[in-house]
């Protein structure tokens, strides 16, 4: 009794653990994933900011930050959950260090705009193309790593980058470009034109891509309008940070305002009033779900701050001159300058509510007159000399009130400048024909030059490179270099299908070691987090580029070939055709073919009468003319009764 007892017992049990069990394990497997998230989130993090900056010319900077980070890949293993995995496979790949491509349509105005903060040192880029990588492989696998990295990015984001895989597209900088190491290559394409098919596959990367958050403001017909537009990717990995993905987007916009009737006196000067919806067409409503930080920040130049605090106010976001909508929830001051100098203002929004729709702008309600921070020196390029066979390239360094401050403040400053230029092969440059002049007098290179590597060009497999480096007083004015070249021939197979337009020349890059771009903020939560305003405080080189040159060569008459292959085909056809007529013609079968074309073009019934009147009168239709002109007329006759009969009838 006592074991049947205990079986009694233990069965019930043994049919509630299965049901103690399924009710348990929702809960277990729910804080597993809850888990799981959590880690994958302190791990893999993404960040998307937006910074907006009003310009001296009526114009509107917009500069969209995304910043991707993945943990090493011993950490994380090749699963990603923010992270793209198409780049995280290409770094892993080729061995990329270092890498970044960007994507520009026009040229950063750095008079207007400026050429000396931060933000121009980093995002401004010459037109089309511009792709550089630094590789952790030997020197003698880089250039077969180049060529697979080219072919990856061009199908990555559809566009023409393969091109940059021959040897004359390329080159390997020197001192002149970063730094001094051999496992670094180059690569311009002035001419590859930028749109939506570079933008769309751009996009997909981001995780949230252009349906939430920052990126949902990125209206196409709004952005492509715009005088200036520069999409870039950079990528940073090491074994210690993991990879860091950081995709930019710099646009300079033209705002659209309606202005009052009492304002129009006025509207010469005075500065259009913005916002986000009146230059993207739609608010923002809402960050991506999967972004750690989603912000958006309005910048003032320190000449703004410098102005409105001898008006006495300060870094007020509402006073006599602008109106800042909405209020912001913190002011960020820039604590880099000198001692008595004003400092950059940031005001910050943060865009967290997913129900209300953010618009940010400014409203000007008088003239206000500022300048943008320059660089020490405006560079600009050009071409000298006339005809197709023989030119110059100058490149012109003009002084800006940068220097006056520099002599006021310090005697005996000098001034350093470095040149990067890569020139095509077809364009034989004379490299000792080099002349400098300083302030208008031809000076002695040997005076001038400090530092200078030279690789030459060779006919279809490099291109020219110089690396100049220049060493001279902050007080000069004017520098101009001018190197002689002639303009090489190339084989009809070279040339593009608009060669009469003319070949261009990538910008060339000219930087200013002894001047740097950075800020310095104070040390909390918000400037540790930011991943925008960490790149505002690295150490950056002053840098400009010049414009892209179009010289004109010597093209061949492409007309000419179809005129001649024309006209040559016209005149061997109509010899054959006449010939091969001569050749094949035959008198007799001629005449056969013609009589049995006829006979059977007859009908059965006139065939019939051909037949019997010649068989009445025992002669053949074939043999002479005079029967079958006998059996036309009694076919003629017959033709008539039938007629005749059929009319009797019917009456």
């Amino acid at each position: 009794m006592a074991a049947l007892f205990r079986r009694s017992t233990v069965l019930p049990f043994l049919l509630l653990l299965p049901l103690l069990l399924f009710s348990v394990s929702p809960l277990a497997c729910g804080k597993l994933i809850n888990d799981g998230g959590e880690g994958g989130e302190e791990g893999e993090q993404f960040a998307e900011e937006l910074l907006l900056k009003p310009l001296p010319d009526r114009k509107v900077l917009a500069h969209f930050h995304f910043e991707s980070t993945t943990p090493p890949s011993a950490d994380n293993g090749r699963h990603h959950h923010l992270f793209p995995k198409a780049i995280a496979q290409l770094v892993r790949k080729f061995q990329i260090k270092e890498l970044e491509l960007s994507f520009t349509q026009g040229r950063w105005n750095y008079e207007s705009w400026g050429g000396s903060d931060s933000l121009s040192s980093t995002n401004a880029k010459p037109p089309g193309v511009e792709l550089w990588a630094l590789f952790n492989l030997p020197v003698k696998e880089i250039d077969a790593t180049w060529k697979n990295v080219t072919h990856a990015l061009s199908g990555l984001f559809c566009a023409s980058v393969n091109f940059l895989e021959s040897s004359t597209s390329y080159s390997a900088p020197g001192f002149a470009f970063r730094s001094n190491v051999s496992n670094i290559r180059y690569g311009a394409l002035p001419r590859e034109a930028v749109c939506t098919e570079n933008l769309t596959p751009w996009l997909k990367i981001l995780p949230c891509r252009d349906k939430a958050g920052l990126a949902s403001l990125m209206d196409r017909p709004s952005i492509y309008k715009g005088y200036y537009h520069s999409q870039r990717l950079r990528l940073t990995s090491s074994e210690l940070y993991g990879i860091i993905l950081e995709q930019t987007l710099t646009v300079v916009l033209q705002p659209n305002s309606k202005r009052n009737a009492a304002h129009s006196s006025l509207d010469v000067s005075i500065q259009p009033s913005w916002s986000i919806s009146s230059m993207f067409n739609k608010k923002v409503a809402g960050s991506c779900v999967l972004a750690k930080a989603s912000r958006i920040l309005i910048e003032l130049e320190k000449d703004i701050i410098s102005k409105l605090e001898k008006m006495g106010h300060g870094d007020s976001w509402s006073n006599s001159v602008f109106d800042l909508f909405p209020s912001p929830v913190r002011v960020i001051k820039d604590f880099n300058s000198l001692p008595g100098e004003s400092n950059s203002i940031l005001y910050e929004y943060v865009n967290h509510n997913e129900y209300e729709a953010l618009d940010v702008g400014i409203k000007w309600k008088i003239p206000f007159v500022w300048s943008s921070p320059h660089a020490p020196f405006h560079v600009s390029r050009f071409l000298m000399g006339s005809g197709n066979e023989r030119g110059s390239i100058a490149i012109s360094l003009q002084s800006t009130k940068l220097d006056e401050e520099l002599v006021h403040k310090s005697q005996g400053c000098t001034m350093q400048v470095v040149i990067f230029q890569v020139v095509p092969w077809y364009v034989k440059v004379y490299y000792h024909t080099l002349q400098i002049f300083v302030d208008g007098r031809l000076q002695n290179s040997s005076d001038m030059i400090e530092k200078m590597q030279v690789t030459p060009s060779e006919d279809k497999m490099l291109p020219g490179t110089l690396e100049l480096m220049l060493k001279y007083p902050c007080s000069v004015q004017s520098v101009i270099l001018t190197l002689d070249f002639d303009k090489g021939f190339l084989h009809i197979d070279e040339y593009p299908p608009d060669a009469n337009q003319g070949f261009d020349i990538p910008s060339a890059l000219v930087t200013f070691p002894n001047f740097h771009s950075s800020r310095k903020y104070v040390k909390d939560e918000f400037s540790t987090d930011s991943p925008l305003l960490r790149k505002f405080q690295e150490k950056n080189v002053v840098l400009s580029y010049t414009e892209v040159l179009l010289v004109p060569l010597t093209t061949p008459d492409f007309s000419m070939p179809y005129n001649v292959i024309t006209f040559t085909c016209t005149v061997l056809a109509l010899y054959f055709g006449s010939l091969l007529n001569v050749l094949r013609r035959r008198v007799g079968e001629e005449e056969r073919l013609l009589k049995s074309k006829d006979a059977a073009k007859r009908g059965l019934i006139p065939l019939l009468f051909s037949k019997l009147s010649s068989k009445i009168k025992g002669q053949n239709p074939e043999s002479s003319n005079s029967s079958s002109l006998l059996g036309s007329k009694f076919l003629i006759i017959i033709v008539v009764l039938l007629a005749f009969l059929w009319h009797y009838f019917l009456n």
